[in-house]
């Protein structure tokens, strides 16, 4: 989602949530008026007879208990109903409100999370998430400028040191663009003195034997160096490599030998004596 159009959302739904609480505390105390008033009808009543009217207007104006306790229940319903209807109105309209704030940030927190966790996975890895900065050094290389984009990933891998894969593509641009074997021998040379996955670590060795073996022609470096991934790498697939090169068989898995068989009991080893005659054993 663009960044000005969340803001937007983010802006209006707080907006809507201020202006429904204001609108929902106003209305909430806000004084009771009256639906109606009370009067003394007069539709009806005789004129020429003014006892009865008399009589109508006091029955009226002073309704018995039970009748006087069911007109105030009405005339409290009657009074309190288009408040309620407000109130409920507003507080549906806040929940819809809240809802919408809650996917928002719902979405933002995870999108925090899972780029934090991208980076912890994938810089241990060396693969890494770019940065604008790297990017932009990236951008410089596409261009041509090969000095000038390693140069920038120098100053990145400064302030980023853990992101041991800028070093990687550092001694890839010198070997591969570059074509300075020896200024990439020595770019895999500082690589190989960190702290690095064993996988990652024993690639990164081969391309250095590699290296030595070929322009650069110093063939007991490159053994020594094979030899140390196959003695400390073993069980890697860079150690497979390296096994071939030096001509070294696949060691073979040695099937572990069977449990030994458990020892007999006491009264499995000797028979005790009895005095039972032949043929009979004791229970």
């Amino acid at each position: 989602m663009n960044a000005k159009v969340k803001f937007g959302l983010y802006a209006g739904l707080l907006g809507c949530m201020v202006a429904l609480a204001w609108s929902f505390n106003a209305a909430y105390h806000a004084p009771e008026t009256p639906a109606w008033r009370g009067s003394v009808p007069t539709n009806g009543v005789s004129l020429g007879n003014p006892t009865a009217s008399t009589n109508r207007a006091a029955a009226l104006t002073n309704p018995p208990a039970g009748h006087a306790s069911e007109a105030a229940e009405e005339t409290t319903a009657r009074k309190s109903s288009p408040r309620v209807g407000r109130l409920m109105g507003y507080g549906l309209a806040m929940f819809f409100t809240l809802v919408g704030l809650g996917v928002l940030i719902g979405n933002d927190v995870s999108r925090f999370l899972t780029n934090r966790i991208d980076v912890f996975i994938f810089n241990d890895d060396l693969e890494g998430v770019k940065d604008p900065e790297y990017e932009e050094a990236e951008r410089v290389w596409a261009s041509g400028q090969h000095l000038d984009a390693i140069q920038l990933m120098r100053d990145y891998l400064k302030r980023h040191p853990r992101e041991q894969y800028v070093a990687l593509r550092i001694a890839e641009i010198y070997e591969t663009d570059l074509h300075n074997d020896l200024a990439a021998a020595l770019e895999y040379e500082e690589v190989l003195k960190k702290r690095l996955p064993t996988e990652r670590w024993g690639w990164a060795a081969i391309h250095l034997a590699n290296i030595y073996s070929g322009k650069l022609n110093k063939t007991e470096q490159a053994t020594a160096l094979l030899r140390r991934i196959v003695d400390e790498y073993g069980q890697t697939a860079a150690a497979k490599k390296a096994r071939e090169r030096l001509g070294i068989p696949e060691p073979i898995a040695v099937p572990s030998p069977p449990p030994p068989p458990p020892e007999p009991t006491e009264e499995q080893s000797e028979p005790r004596p009895s005095n039972l005659p032949p043929g009979f054993r004791p229970k």
